[in-house]
């Protein structure tokens, strides 16, 4: 059945927009009309417009808010349920649409669920939508249409995005208090150096006194920041677009990005332990759903957002094919630590493949955990000792030359 877009008047005359299913434009024109709605304008979407219109865009995506991680996560635990409830797919899309706040999933479940109408399976239809669906995501749907338990598979689905979101989010939170004083606190002195500075100073030159060195060096920096400061704004932008783009669309800006990533003090072993803990969490939720170990292999080398381990990967995906242990050829890539391959190699040997890489992921999680509150903890009176330092800095080179004319008073 046609997906159509409207825009209609209601009997109030406010202004409203969404979807809807009819057989003809007619139909949805009279659709519309029993349900007190006017329309003035009405159009045919398709999914096959996919064909003509950049990947993972649909018509209205430029009209509609963008769809988030959250809401499709939100969306695959509800198909999931009606599914499990016994509902047919196509009922339970159309349970799900009008369960659906974005208007933008709304349309693209709607588009979704005619093409399945017309013959094509779930994970066929969510292909026309890589922005909103990523490989993994279709890999395990089509993993779970093959082995008739879809429901199940939605539903790991569902719990891996809400443990991936879950995770961000304690990260992010851990990190938000230093994060936020470190940008007060470059503020405040940012402001004391070019504005406040200045005018104390200025009554040093009018006295033409021989004033200490730091002294000195405060005037001399300072005048820099208040004549420069637009500059040096200017500098660092252009300097931070032209290190983005070397570092995020050349291979070898990519490759040099990645290793300072794994390398850098401090936060290098945190990036790494995540990265790990994704390609376990990843890997082993493909496995489990069916998703044959060369495919997922190939799958999970684009998630974990690393090179140098996703060159590791598809070594060892080689290696699997001609018939090494996984276990093996990741301990020979050095990039793995001892204790994931080892317990890698424990799954493999018990059968337990899976649930081995559950464990590592869950361990290596709960280690980044520790580490951020660690770092945190470090990180917050780190700061505040060279705030005050600076601030210290700033008060003495100005209070030296007022001591050294109370001196020369008496």
């Amino acid at each position: 059945m046609p997906v159509y877009e409207y825009k209609a008047l209601d009997i109030r005359g406010k202004n409203l927009k969404g979807i809807i299913n009819a057989e003809s434009v007619s139909a949805a024109r009279q659709k519309l009309r029993e349900t007190n709605l006017f329309p003035s304008d009405l159009r045919e979407t398709s999914a096959k417009e996919k064909g003509t219109i950049p990947a993972g865009r649909s018509v209205g995506t430029f009209l509609f808010k963008r769809i988030g991680l959250r809401e499709v996560s939100i969306m695959t635990r509800q198909l999931s349920t009606l599914l499990s409830a016994g509902l047919p797919l196509i009922a339970s899309l159309e349970a799900l649409i009008p369960q659906t706040n974005n208007p933008q999933l709304k349309k693209t479940l709607a588009q979704i669920k005619e093409a399945i109408n017309e013959g094509g399976s779930l994970a066929g239809s969510i292909s026309y939508y890589p922005k909103i669906f990523s490989k993994f995501y279709i890999n395990m749907v089509k993993a779970g249409e093959a082995s008739g338990a879809l429901d199940i598979v939605l539903e790991r689905l569902a719990d891996f995005n809400e443990d991936q979101q879950a995770l961000h989010g304690r990260i992010k939170a851990a990190l938000a208090y230093p994060l936020f004083m470190f940008l007060i606190g470059s503020f405040v002195l940012f402001f004391l150096t070019t504005f406040i500075v200045p005018e104390i100073t200025g009554i040093f030159s009018e006295m033409h006194q021989t004033l200490p060195g730091i002294t000195l060096f405060l005037i001399s920096a300072s005048s820099f920041l208040k004549s420069f400061w637009a500059v040096i704004l200017l500098v660092v932008i252009g300097g931070s677009a032209v290190l983005k783009y070397a570092f995020t669309k050349t291979i070898r800006g990519q490759y040099i990005l990645d290793r300072i990533k794994l390398k850098i003090p401090l936060f290098g072993p945190l990036i790494h332990k995540m990265s790990v803990a994704r390609f376990s969490r990843t890997l082993g939720t493909l496995l489990q759903s069916g998703v044959p170990m060369l495919t997922a292999l190939s799958i999970v080398k684009n998630v974990v957002d690393n090179r140098l381990i996703a060159d590791a990967i598809a070594n060892a995906s080689q290696d699997v094919e001609e018939g090494q242990n996984l276990s093996a050829t990741l301990s020979r890539s050095g990039i793995f630590p001892a204790i994931a391959t080892q317990m890698i190699s424990a799954g493999e040997h018990s059968g337990m493949l899976e649930k081995m890489l559950y464990k590592v992921a869950d361990s290596l999680e709960n280690e980044v955990e520790s580490d951020i509150t660690m770092l945190t903890s470090m990180l917050e009176p780190v700061m505040i000792l060279i705030m005050g330092l600076l601030v210290g800095f700033i008060v003495i080179s100005i209070l030296l030359p007022i001591f050294e004319m109370n001196q020369l008073i008496r």
